[in-house]
């Protein structure tokens, strides 16, 4: 039985929810086309049309699993540059805050840029965008803020670390602010009822991260480290498995399996109601295996790390079950981390007074897991 505190955190939740009335339902497009350049593909030809193409991408999923590391390898690019401009919002919603947008109008921040190794169909896309807030010193964090952040989310966060001598790269996620393309008023191309085009975007993110890592080792940063949240934590969380520089790592809201978070989650209902008519769960599982978490812990156990995972008792996205069975795997295989459950929901964490609770459990973390990193 629902407890009043329950009941209040779930209405809240739902108020949250309901704010972004912009959510545009699509349906079930199977993207084969963005499997045209992926590895992994076996002596597939490049042009070929598979006749049914469920099938084709449950296939392909269990090639990528096997042969991840030559997935999300890459290319490491050559054209790193900092480019310092004006701060922009880039807010999602259907009407933008114009009291914030007038309050950053004349601030100025550096932003590293280069061109993403992989390649879509939007420039914008490809040009990769990370806020940089310096600090000295030899720590650095990798940040990727939750689906649909604007440009401006977890800035604070990423002061308070500088403080504490951790220096951050913000990334925006692909599809997210500056990268939007012109067509889409959300970051729907990151997640959405395109299959081939929704894992695409996951092999853009993890590759983008580690592009990330290899420029803060030219900047003489040495102890790395990865803060993801929601959907940027399920990127992360791929990143660190094949990444062994990343030594320290937060996972703000885990879950086990993409398909499942988009299946059940409050914020996906309008992705479901795109996919439901044609396909169910299981099946989106299957094409979606190899952007989960839950499928490459052996490789993220190959190379030591402390983690942090914080998930919200009353999260209605990222449901707490998922959350849990994470929390079970770190635990049977003996991995180093540490465990935070919040007493709220998936929106109100960025809620007065979940913000500040969430923020201090993510800066204490980074204080001090460098230290005893090996």
């Amino acid at each position: 039985m629902r407890t009043r505190y329950a009941r209040w955190m779930y209405k809240w939740e739902d108020r949250l929810t309901s704010v972004d009335n912009n959510r545009v339902v699509r349906p079930l497009e199977w993207g084969v086309e963005w499997a045209r350049d992926w590895p992994c593909r076996e002596g597939l030809p490049s042009g070929q049309t598979p006749d049914d193409p469920g099938k084709f991408f449950a296939d392909y999923n269990q090639r990528i699993i096997a042969n991840s590391d030559e997935f999300y390898s890459y290319r490491a690019p050559s054209d790193f540059r900092l480019e310092r401009r004006e701060v922009q919002v880039f807010s999602t919603r259907e009407a933008p805050d114009p009291k914030l947008e007038a309050r950053l109008r004349g601030t100025y921040s550096n932003f590293l840029r280069f061109t993403s190794p992989v390649r879509t169909p939007y420039p914008e896309n490809n040009l990769v965008n990370a806020r940089w807030f310096p600090a000295r010193g030899r720590r650095a964090v990798v940040l990727l803020p939750h689906w649909n952040s604007d440009a401006i989310a977890y800035t604070s966060l990423c002061r308070v670390l500088t403080w504490l001598g951790v220096a951050v790269l913000r990334l925006s996620m692909p599809y997210h602010d500056i990268r939007m393309p012109a067509e889409i008023r959300r970051a729907d191309y990151a997640v959405s009822a395109n299959i081939g085009r929704t894992l695409d975007a996951a092999r853009q993110g993890v590759v983008d991260i580690r592009c990330c890592l290899d420029w803060l080792e030219q900047q003489g940063y040495s102890r790395l480290g990865i803060a993801g949240t929601s959907l940027g934590s399920c990127y992360a969380f791929i990143a660190c498995a094949h990444d062994p520089r990343i030594r320290v790592a937060t996972f703000n809201h885990a879950s086990t399996y993409f398909a499942d978070v988009a299946w059940h989650g409050q914020t996906t209902r309008h992705i479901r109601e795109g996919l439901e008519t044609q396909i169910d769960l299981d099946r989106l599982r299957r094409m979606w295996l190899a952007i989960s978490p839950m499928v490459y812990f052996d490789k993220f156990a190959r190379s030591p790390k402390r983690s942090l995972i914080v998930y919200a008792k009353y999260d209605l996205t990222f449901l707490p079950e998922f959350s849990r069975q994470v929390v079970s795997e770190f635990e049977r295989r003996n991995l180093d981390h540490k465990v935070v459950v919040l007493p709220c929901g998936h929106y109100t964490t960025g809620e007065t007074p979940y913000k500040y609770m969430d923020g201090w459990q993510l800066a204490s973390f980074f204080r001090t897991a460098f230290e005893s990193s090996i």
